[in-house]
Formats: structure tokens, C-alpha cells, sequence
């Protein structure tokens, strides 16, 4: 146990440690975030009727933030692809280090990029005019959930990234499995403006839960669940860590 602590993080370490040399993938958590907030407050949060929020930053701002972390989890996609089509996959299997260390290291480093942007994102939101209606207890509560959400999905890209031979193919197969799910959401409109076949989807979507508890802890609006939230986090984790885990290895026997 000792030995696989250790190994995960130098693990992380070393996958962080890269981000800077990557300008490309640096910017993707930095400055991307602050465009995508932009660009909905200024361009399509005229058009956006919000009833019971005082204005669209503050409905926007927790819908963003649980799509971006959701994402976080590209690099580890692209990490894992990378090296399986290098072969340091195996190269890893040859040192005498715990075999989980790889996904443990890989989706531990991201739990430390996405406490970065979900910073940028509460720095831009206050920027432009969103405010917490919370205490700090629920405030501090909204950000661990957030971090369980994110490493939950983590996992997911985690998965998706040793299901692939390229960088670029984990990064679109995330894209098109994940995005529709942020878009078909409390994210960003109203569930109840949507047309009602998607409402039922939406309604029952894990972003939804997520967002509307976020909602409900940052600005006091009321619908959400934090035990549903949770559990969603925790179901999703316990289903996609095995499958990544079990794609590593057989990638490995190769």
C-alpha cells in the first residue's frame, strides 16, 4: 500500500509536471473556461430567460464550472493514449513499480487541474458579476463536490483513453460521448424549455443533479440533492475504474 502511494504520486507528479511544456494543454483548462463563460453571459445570456435567478451569471456560472471539470478529464485520455501508442505502457510494466500507480497517478493529476480551473472560473464569474448566496460551509461543500465529480468522469476518460491508439481519437471520442451530455442539461437553459422527449433525459442526466445542487449550495436554489450527487459521483467512479483497470491490463498482454 505504501509502495503504491508512492509510485502514484510520482506518478502525478511527472504527468504535471509536462502541462507546462504543453502550452496547448495548458490553455485548455485556463484560458478555454474563460472564453466558454464569455461567450454564454455575453452572447447568448440576453436570449435566456432564467425564472427565479436574478440574472444568468448566476445560473450559468455552477452549470459551466461541472462541464469543465467534467472535461478535465481529456488530458488523462490523451496521457494514456499517448503512451500506450509510444509504448511506455510497457516500459512501465518492465520497472518495478505498483501497476495501478499508471491510472491512480494519472487521474490523482487531475484532480489537481481541475481545482485550477474551477478556480480560473469562480475568479472570472466574480469578475463579471456572479456572488455566492451560501455560506462558507456550503460554499467549501459545492467544491468537494466538485472534485468527486471530477475524478469521478476522471475514470471515464481514463477508460476511453486506453480504448484508443491516438491522442487525437480519445480526445474526440470524449468530446462526442460527453458533450451532449452537458448540452442535454440544467447547464446551461432550463430543462423545462427543452422539448419534452429531452426534458425526460435531462431530468434524469447525472449533469443535472450535479448542476442543480451545485445551484442549490452557491446560490441557494432550491431542487437540488446532495446525496444524489454523491451517489451519481460514486456509482460512476465504481463502474468506470474497474473497466480502466481491466482495458490496462489487456492493453498490457499484448
Amino acid at each position: 500500500m505504501r509502495r503504491l502511494a508512492t509510485d502514484t504520486l510520482i506518478t502525478a507528479e511527472r504527468n504535471l509536471t509536462r502541462l507546462p511544456r504543453q502550452p496547448d494543454l495548458f490553455t485548455a483548462f485556463t484560458i478555454q473556461p474563460i472564453m466558454f463563460v464569455l461567450l454564454f453571459v455575453y452572447v447568448f445570456g440576453g436570449a435566456i430567460v432564467t425564472p427565479g435567478y436574478d440574472n444568468y451569471k448566476d445560473f450559468l456560472i455552477p452549470g459551466i464550472i461541472v462541464q469543465n471539470i467534467a472535461f478535465g478529464g481529456f488530458i488523462t485520455a490523451m496521457g494514456l493514449a499517448e503512451d500506450l501508442n509510444k509504448g511506455l505502457i510497457d516500459r512501465f510494466r518492465s520497472l518495478p513499480m505498483s501497476r495501478a500507480a499508471l491510472l491512480a497517478g494519472r487521474t490523482l493529476s487531475d484532480v489537481v487541474t481541475n481545482v485550477t480551473s474551477m478556480t480560473i472560473l469562480v475568479i472570472t464569474g466574480l469578475i463579471i458579476g456572479f456572488s455566492f448566496d451560501a455560506g462558507v460551509g456550503d460554499i467549501v461543500t459545492g467544491v468537494l463536490l466538485l472534485i468527486l465529480f471530477g475524478y469521478a468522469f476522471s475514470w471515464v476518460f481514463a477508460f476511453l483513453g486506453m480504448l484508443v491508439s491516438t491522442p487525437e481519437a480519445a480526445n474526440s471520442l470524449g468530446f462526442m460521448l460527453v458533450f451532449p451530455l452537458t448540452f442535454i442539461s440544467s447547464a446551461f437553459v432550463p430543462v423545462d424549455s427543452m422539448p419534452e422527449a429531452l426534458q425526460v433525459f435531462a431530468e434524469v442526466n447525472p449533469f443535472t443533479v450535479i448542476v442543480d445542487e451545485m445551484r442549490e449550495l452557491w446560490v441557494g436554489s432550491p431542487g437540488g440533492s446532495l446525496w444524489q450527487s454523491v451517489a451519481w459521483s460514486v456509482a460512476i467512479t465504481a463502474v468506470f475504474a474497474p473497466l480502466a483497470v481491466w482495458r490496462y491490463r489487456k492493453n498490457a498482454e499484448r
